[in-house]
């Protein structure tokens, strides 16, 4: 392995400073180095080369089917067959499959890049119906008014995003590349949402010195930031890009490095890091659209970033701009954590294991809040609705911390949801309100399948003219079905003495206000509640 080692010559500065160190890899580092890697196989990490395959040749069949659906527009719009065919169309792929880090079951996110031509509701009518014509069509579901539009396939057995961007040119060529900044020009918001994936990823990758022990290095980090629960961008947390571009700006300050040195390094270097400096891969550059980018000293909203980790691909954002004064503690204290561990790690005084033990979230606070989001609609609406709910958790944690006496909100970020067959109206208001009734049968639930179940049931009903058996059996089919969702907020509490009480309500008031804003909000099936738990109350509700 050290004779295959891509040493950088030196004569290329990568981000915006010099390295802090060229030193080449010890021995030692190589050692370690092959027991992260061994310990990255074990915990499952890469995937086997015949289903890494399998990911290539489904790609290369949405490549033909991308073809063929532009070429059926172009016809459709008066072009010749041989005009046609030349308008082309490409995918491109973003997030953890360009990056490299995709593991077992992981999904590719997939760009499709089609001629001017070519519009969203084309997408979403025959390239939809082309896919469903497909043999190895799974499963499908379109979600057109998604804030970026995208259609969800599980195609051969892999699950796929799919999401559509037409440029204002006429032909999409085989040899198109993202990074020509002219090519954004003229594009609505929703396209330049869909380029930015493919362009920010592009980015990270051409600014890292070895790309090998950029992606050994970021599967390391995320499997420990998930293991540690703070992996999710919704919740006030970095998301994969966030640590991906972390990642790439300690391998840009020690660009010899082997990839367990920079995993050791990140650590060290963040937590000593001068927030809320940026981080950022490369200076912030200028283009040819009137749009904004990021510049505190331009804009208040974006000076008040706490840990800003600026994307390189222009239009430049702040990828973290969740993140709340507590969640900012709880990475900050994660990053400490394993900085002490790292320094056992690199000495073989401790496994790498250590390094990605289970986070202790559900026996660290002696008080929590649980936010019950409830419907006593279908599975896709709860999905629909506890998808906003979700979205919103981060204003209630921004409201919670305003409170003297709450020193910290940690919000967890897995929600758990369950499926209550209640026995009457009372009883399934009770559950909605987030009350534990041993009366009730309650299962976990998989909302997404659940829904699945519905919509392919409403397809044979209509087939089958109503003539389908009942989705529950026995008693359950007879009673109300009530679907949960929970979400868990742990709370750091100074209690004053003169005074021993919580007040709460103003902020839960205010996050009630929020989410019975929404559009689609319906107060005869959707609920929602939060309540203060204690812990040996919530240990049996999430084991």
């Amino acid at each position: 392995m050290k004779a295959d080692f891509p040493f950088s010559s030196g004569t290329k500065t990568y981000g915006v400073t010099p390295p802090i160190s060229t030193a080449a890899p010890t021995e030692a580092e190589f050692s370690m180095n092959e027991k992260l890697i061994e310990e990255l196989k074990r915990e499952k990490s890469f995937e086997s080369e015949a289903e890494s395959q399998k990911r290539v040749q489904v790609l290369g069949k949405l490549q033909a089917l991308t073809e063929e659906f532009v070429k059926t527009v172009s016809m459709q719009k008066g072009m010749s067959e041989g005009m046609a065919a030349d308008a082309g169309g490409k995918i491109f792929t973003f997030g953890s499959y360009r990056l490299g880090v995709y593991g077992p079951g992981s999904d590719i996110d997939t760009l499709i890049v089609v001629p001017k031509h070519v519009t969203r509701d084309n997408f979403f009518d025959v390239f939809q119906k082309l896919l469903r014509k497909c043999p190895e069509l799974d499963e499908i579901a379109a979600v057109p008014d998604a804030f970026v539009p995208i259609i969800k396939i599980k195609f051969s057995g892999i699950s796929v995003d799919l999401i559509c961007a037409k440029l204002d040119i006429p032909q999409v060529p085989l040899s198109l590349t993202l990074e020509d900044k002219n090519l954004l020009r003229n594009l609505d918001e929703k396209d330049l949402r869909a380029l930015n994936g493919t362009r920010v990823t592009d980015e990270i990758l051409n600014l890292v010195p070895q790309t090998i022990v950029f992606k050994h290095a970021l599967r390391a980090i995320k499997l420990w930031a998930k293991r540690r629960a703070i992996y999710s961008n919704v919740m006030g947390f970095p998301g994969g890009v966030a640590w991906a571009m972390l990642v790439a700006r300690i391998c840009q300050l020690y660009p010899n490095a082997i990839s367990a040195t920079i995993v050791s390094k990140f650590f060290h270097i963040l937590t000593k890091w001068s927030w809320p400096q940026p981080v950022m891969l490369k200076p912030i550059e200028d283009g040819p659209l009137q749009v904004r980018v990021w510049n505190p000293r331009l804009y208040p909203q974006d000076r008040g970033h706490r840990m800003p980790i600026i994307t390189p691909a222009y239009p430049s954002m702040c990828a973290t701009h969740n993140i709340s004064a507590s969640t900012q503690k709880v990475i900050m204290g994660e990053l400490s954590r394993g900085a002490v561990i790292m320094d056992d790690i690199m000495i073989g005084k401790k496994p790498w294991t250590d390094l990605f033990a289970k986070h202790d979230f559900f026996h660290r606070y002696k008080y929590y809040l649980a936010v019950y989001a409830s419907s006593k609609g279908t599975a896709e609406q709860q999905l629909k609705w506890s998808g906003m709910v979700e979205s919103k958790i981060r204003l209630l944690v921004n409201k919670l911390e305003w409170i003297d006496s709450i020193e910290l909100a940690h919000p967890f970020v897995k929600e758990f949801d369950k499926i209550h067959f209640c026995a009457d109206e009372e009883e399934a208001k009770r559950v909605a309100d987030g009350e534990q009734i041993e009366a009730a049968t309650t299962v976990e639930a998989n909302l997404e399948k659940a829904a699945k179940d519905e919509e392919k049931k409403d397809n044979e009903e209509e087939i089958a003219k109503g003539e389908i058996d009942a989705p529950k059996e026995g008693n359950d089919a007879k009673k109300l079905t009530v679907y949960t969702t929970t979400f868990f907020i742990g709370l750091e509490i100074k209690i004053d003495p003169k005074n021993k009480q919580l007040d709460i309500q103003w902020p839960c008031k205010e996050f009630y206000d929020t989410c019975r804003s929404w559009p689609e909000y319906d107060e005869d099936i959707n609920c929602i509640c939060v309540r203060n738990v204690r812990k040996y109350i919530i240990i049996p509700l999430v084991s």
